[in-house]
């Protein structure tokens, strides 16, 4: 008999059946079977069961004579279950990696309740995910199991059945099952929960909860939302014949209340001209099922609900669609007069003079302590304290604008826009964003798929506009005085935002590898995909929770790929919202990646980079790249998972081999990274003064070590004094 029962009923959802079985059939956890039922459906969602249940024996297919509804699916799937508890998946949604093995975690860990709630979020079709808003409701703390006297909370988190599994035993000896209709999940969802002798809840998202553009039940219009009076009746009929449970009416004439509200007042519910009847209705069920006592909820809305009031619902509602023409119509006026006021403004301050002593920052995305425009700014204080820096504001704004305007220096990793008019005297430094791997500026024509949208007349337009730009190495001059064709100045002067490696101490190390929850003795892999700009959603190419589990106890994963979820454990940890990216690199005792850009300043830590390549043919189709990266990489090459476990595990990664790509790649890349590049901007661009070359600052000491690893050499630099590349 298998743990796990996940049922999985299926109508006219064949677009996204495949990846809905997938993600069951995926689980590591792997003690389950998966009943998928054909609600007759008339598309290929038949078709597509019988396939998987041919080729995994795992999957068993139940096929109805004609088409039931959800309810009566869900029904004909628990009478055909053998686990200990019951799964229900919708055949449009999915179920995160390693989901069935954290429930079946958690159950083990709270004696296995009748009852485990755990939580889901929405996934839209534009690729956004969004948590449960009430996720707070099932937070683990306190004791485990509990009923629901203890937390009568969880009877305001969404009212479905795929949230929760159930103890089988638990479901066929209280005889629970589906009604037909719409909101099925209703009558289903408050009985079990008042029922269950034991309840216990998991934080963590475990459905992906799709929200489709069309199709949907809640997205259609149609009399049957009609239903939810049959499906309320049911709950409180439940309740009559358990007078021990009355106790729960007020909530649940709470919760009726809410819902009949919603669906009354949601425009693609109610066929035109039904709202009458339906709150009507809503008026009936409201006096038959409150008790005397009972406290009502307040809330405009609800009180025309409660109440029946269609005529003030209607002219409501009118007005309020009046109103919103109105605002929308007066708020166009008000943003236009705005942009002109701003853009006259603008002018105004163009006319007066420039202040010599100010400076202005801004970068993309925005600013934040791992970047080259924050690390010049640090770079100013430091070697020009007489200059005031800012950082650019909200554009909307006159400050914006008069920052723009009277600023003698500019400093920027992208651009400030088609708004900026650059005026005799002032300085723009242009620092970019690292060293490039894949195509950049006018070379991007040859590859429409990754310039769609771009501005190329717009970008020449900024570049005329930059005095000096600033280069790691000599690649980086090459590709920039090429790829973004100009009169400006090239400082080959190393990147300033590296300065951090050189500058940091083994006790700093120490310091952010605690911050980040980093074990004691543990080896840390930071994990930095690059962004695919072919694909509409950036999930990462490798699963960073199997690929910790690949690696072993001894590794932690610290993660820049987008997760969409709470991270579990301490060895695997989010760090995508982070914002200092040079002092992540520091925590850390090695570099995956694949085709970041950050490959090239991690170089310079002298540390050991691992290069996952499984999709770099597509890499280099859509977006070009300047290198041959399997030609000359910094280090070790694994296409799959496996092969990137094998690479740690068998110590490749930092071997003679990989030391001995590292350094011709450092030597290559990184050849002015001695913690002096923001100094030598500030001499050249603001003191007038001649840049002080590499080696005259001292003896240029290896970065600062993890204590995971003995020290290694610092890779040597070049002598003489430093080229400065006049623009052709």
């Amino acid at each position: 008999m298998p743990r796990f029962s996940v049922i999985v009923p299926a109508y006219q959802v064949q677009a996204y059946l495949a990846e809905c079985l997938d993600s069951v059939l995926a689980q590591s956890y792997p003690d389950f079977e998966l009943i998928a039922v054909d609600d007759r459906s008339p598309d290929g969602c038949g078709a597509i069961i019988d396939e998987y249940a041919a080729r995994d024996p795992r999957v068993r297919a139940v096929h109805l004579a004609q088409n039931a509804g959800l309810g009566m699916a869900r029904n004909a799937g628990i009478d055909e279950a053998r686990g200990d508890y019951l799964l229900f998946l919708d055949g449009d949604d999915t179920l995160t990696p390693h989901s069935l093995q954290a429930v079946a975690d958690r159950l083990a860990a709270t004696g296995d309740p009748d009852v485990l709630v755990f939580d889901y979020a929405r996934t839209h079709w534009d690729g956004t995910t969004l948590r449960n808003r009430l996720a707070d409701r099932l937070t683990e703390d306190g004791p485990a199991p509990f009923t629901l006297a203890d937390r009568p909370g969880l009877l305001r988190v969404l009212m479905v059945a795929w949230n929760k599994a159930y103890r089988g035993e638990f479901v066929a000896r209280e005889g629970f099952r589906f009604p037909a209709g719409y909101y099925e999940d209703t009558p289903w969802t408050f009985p079990v929960l008042m029922a269950a002798g034991s309840l216990a809840t998991l934080d963590r998202v475990c459905v992906h909860y799709r929200q489709r553009r069309q199709g949907s039940i809640l997205r259609t219009t149609s009399p049957r939302h009609f239903d939810v009076f049959d499906q309320y009746d049911r709950v409180f009929a439940h309740l009559t014949a358990r007078p021990e449970l009355e106790r729960w009416r007020p909530e649940l004439y709470a919760r009726m209340l809410d819902h009949l509200t919603t669906v009354a007042t949601r425009r693609d519910r109610l066929p035109r001209g039904s709202h009458p009847a339906f709150l009507r209705r809503a008026r009936a069920h409201c006096r038959r099922h409150r008790a005397p006592g009972t406290p009502v909820p307040p809330g405009l809305r609800r009180a025309l609900v409660r109440h029946g009031l269609h005529r003030t619902f209607r002219t409501l509602r009118l007005a309020a669609a009046l109103r919103r023409r109105a605002r929308a119509s007066a708020g166009r006026g008000t943003r236009k007069l705005r942009a002109a006021l701003l853009r006259l403004h603008y002018r105004v301050q163009r006319h007066l003079p420039l202040r010599a002593d100010h400076a202005l920052f801004a970068a993309d995305p925005a600013p934040d302590h791992g970047c080259d425009p924050s690390a010049l700014e640090a770079a100013f204080h430091a070697h020009a304290p007489h200059i005031r820096t800012a950082w650019l504001g909200r554009p909307d704004t006159a400050a914006h604008f008069t920052a723009l305007a009277r600023s003698k220096y500019l400093v920027h990793n992208a651009g400030f826009g088609p708004g900026l008019v650059k005026r005799p005297g002032q300085v723009y430094v242009q620092t970019r964003q690292g060293t490039p791997l894949g195509h950049t500026g006018l070379d991007l024509l040859e590859h429409p798929a990754a310039a769609h949208g771009t501005d190329f007349a717009g970008q020449l337009r900024e570049v005329d506009c930059w005095d000096y730009v600033l280069s790691g190495n000599r690649h980086s001059t090459l590709t920039w005085e090429r790829a973004h064709p100009g009169g400006y100045t090239t400082l080959e002067y190393g990147s300033p935002r590296n300065d951090a490696f050189q500058h940091a101490t083994s006790a700093d190390v120490a310091r952010l590898r605690a911050s980040l929850g980093v074990p004691e003795g543990a080896v840390a892999v930071l994990y930095v995909p690059a962004r695919r700009e072919h694909r509409r959603t950036q999930t990462p190419p490798l699963d960073p929770g199997r690929l910790l589990g690949l690696l072993g106890p001894r590794f932690t994963l610290l993660t820049r790929a987008p997760l969409g979820e709470p991270v579990q454990g301490a060895r695997l940890v989010d760090v995508s919202g982070h914002p200092d990216l040079p002092s992540l690199c520091l925590a850390s005792d090695a570099l995956l990646t694949d085709f970041s850009p950050l490959m090239f300043d991690y170089a310079g830590l002298d540390r050991p980079v691992v290069l996952h390549t499984g999709d770099w043919d597509t890499f280099r189709t859509v977006r070009g790249a300047y290198l041959d990266l399997l030609a000359c990489p910094p280090g070790p090459l694994a296409r799959t998972e496996e092969e990137v476990a094998g690479v740690f595990a068998s110590g490749h990664w930092r071997g003679v081999r990989s030391a001995r790509l590292r350094a011709a790649f450092r030597a290559r890349f990184c050849p002015y990274d001695d913690g002096g590049a923001g100094e030598r901007v500030v001499r050249h661009v603001v003191l007038g003064q001649p840049a002080v070359p590499p080696g005259a600052r001292g003896p240029v000491r290896p970065p600062a070590e993890t204590q995971v690893r003995a020290p290694l050499a610092s890779v040597p630099q070049p002598s003489g004094p430093l080229p400065v590349t006049e623009g052709r």
